[in-house]
């Protein structure tokens, strides 16, 4: 019996999984105001997923037996988890029948059809997800994380293709995976351009708050984690629309297909649990990719040193005070804070550079993540700080290459 690649469809399976609701449509309004976080259970991250693909792999060697034990413990704790029902429908047949191939039993007509199909697609993604983990190599990262400061801990990077969320750790011993989750995007897939068009963004954002799961509508579950789209490159490109967030699954439904939502990206409640604890708005970046390229931290070192080279041309432009020096790195169509124009930002820079009395200007907690698509850019965040000062603005600045003419700043602002 093989169940890797598909889910097989019994009666019932389809009997005990079909009937549970999807939790399609829109989401209802979700109240804005985080409550006080409660006394916080023990994590269960990744063990629902983990015992089901142990069921999967028994039952694909034909150790049937200790599959079914496996996957009657992993309904009982989790009933509202419809794979695992369709799994465990699966191997009850296989004990009165034999299956000679998967889904050779009719399935059946109208919304349970539909059911059906989000199933099967969510297994193969989770088995896919399963077959690539000998990728990421060890020690590896997603190419966009360029550098990180040691006040950005953590980093979350998501692969549309394999349905996939990723959670890094940054710490003085350099960034590692350390949890990885099966995740939903948008009904339409990816690439949200209009507010409405039901496609979840990709790029580098920001997670901006933390809500707590019961200030919000039970369908966002355990909670959310709000980005920052449309950010200043979805902006410049004229996109629009809200709202998306990282959040979880009403309480009777474990998951939801690889492409069920508004937008947002969705997670098992245990797993939006664990980023809900772990991650800070502000300094974890997310990146939202088609599909995620792995490297080895040292491969990223010449892409690094060739952006510092300019960003300390910048850094040095604008200790020198000279203007006309420094505004050759924006762009003609910059955008500000508030839609400053490149002629607005004229004139604050004249106000500015006298404050600074010749000091020299320092970049403190400097964090690269880099973005390629028909655009090669790159977000920037650092601390400015002047000479025989204790602190300063924390301020982040998009660039992008123009070819010959190198880095220019498109946007530029203080953000703490």
């Amino acid at each position: 019996m093989r169940v890797l690649s598909d889910v097989i469809v019994p009666a019932a399976a389809l009997a005990a999984a079909l009937l549970l609701p999807q939790a399609h449509g829109a989401p209802p309004k979700a109240r804005t105001t985080a409550a006080q976080p409660s006394a916080p259970a023990p994590l269960r991250d990744g063990q629902a997923e983990e015992r089901l693909l142990q069921v999967l792999t028994l039952a694909s060697a034909g150790q049937t037996r200790q599959a079914l034990t496996l996957a009657e413990q992993l309904v009982r704790e989790h009933p509202n988890f419809q794979l695992a029902q369709l799994a465990l429908g699966d191997l009850l047949l296989a004990r009165t029948s034999p299956i000679a191939t998967l889904g050779n039993i009719q399935p059946p007509e109208g919304s349970a059809r539909a059911v059906l199909q989000e199933l099967r697609a969510e297994s193969q993604r989770r088995v896919a997800a399963q077959k690539a983990r000998h990728q990421p190599a060890p020690g590896s990262i997603p190419a966009q994380l360029l550098q990180l400061s040691g006040n950005f801990r953590h980093a979350i990077a998501v692969d549309a293709s394999l349905s996939r969320l990723y959670l890094l750790e940054n710490s003085a011993q350099g960034v590692r995976l350390v949890a990885d989750y099966y995740a939903s995007v948008g009904k339409l897939g990816i690439d949200k351009t209009i507010e409405g068009d039901q496609r979840t963004p990709l790029g580098v954002y920001f997670i901006t708050s933390r809500l707590d799961g019961k200030a919000l509508d039970k369908f966002y579950g355990a909670g959310a984690l709000p980005l920052n789209y449309p950010n200043p490159l979805d902006v410049l490109r004229g996109k629009t629309g809200s709202g998306i967030w990282l959040h979880g699954t009403p309480p009777d439904q474990f998951a939801r297909a690889p492409q069920a939502t508004d937008g947002c990206v969705a997670l098992a409640n245990p797993d939006l649990e664990r980023l809900l604890r772990t991650v800070e708005p502000r300094t974890t970046p997310v990146v939202i990719a088609p599909q995620l390229r792995w490297v080895q931290p040292q491969a990223l070192e010449p892409v690094r040193q060739e952006f510092n080279a300019t960003l300390q041309a910048w850094q040095a432009a604008k200790t020198s005070g000279q203007l006309e020096q420094l505004l050759r790195f924006y762009t003609s169509d910059f955008r500000g804070l508030k839609k400053t124009t490149l002629a607005d930002w004229r004139r604050q820079l004249q106000a500015e550079l006298p404050r600074q009395q010749g000091r020299t200007l320092q970049l403190k907690n400097l964090s690269l993540l880099h973005w390629q698509d028909s655009d090669n850019t790159m977000v920037v965040t650092f601390g400015e700080v002047l000479q025989g000062a204790r602190s300063g603005p924390i301020k982040r600045q998009y660039w992008r290459h123009e070819g010959a003419q190198g880095w220019k700043i498109f946007f530029e602002g203080v953000i703490g």
